[in-house]
């Protein structure tokens, strides 16, 4: 049952990272320093949306407009680092008898 939590711990944390890296490479896209004519550029932000709207999609549909700022990774942040917290201090003690 360890294993499988900490399967669960390093899933979460690797998708942090991949919405932070969708939110750096929006920026560079924004303010032109990468282009997506570049094949390389377009197929890791293909791959980048495809891991991340499935969760932002709905975020941003209940989030009001804020004139062009996307609080949506924000939010799902700090969803992420509750279900981790969750898992770390109460469901895994709770399931290994700690």
């Amino acid at each position: 049952m360890h294993a499988i939590l900490e399967l669960i711990l390093t899933v979460l944390w690797l998708y942090t990272i991949v919405i932070f890296a969708m939110v750096i490479m929006s920026w560079l896209i924004a303010f032109n320093v990468v282009n997506l004519h570049n094949k390389f550029v377009a197929q890791v932000w293909y791959i980048i949306n495809r891991l991340t709207e499935p969760l932002l999609g709905p975020i941003r549909r209940f989030l009001p407009n804020m004139g062009g700022i996307d609080l949506s990774p924000i939010v799902l942040l700090l969803a992420v680092y509750f279900l981790q917290t969750l898992i770390a201090r109460d469901i895994a003690p709770r399931l290994l008898g700690s």
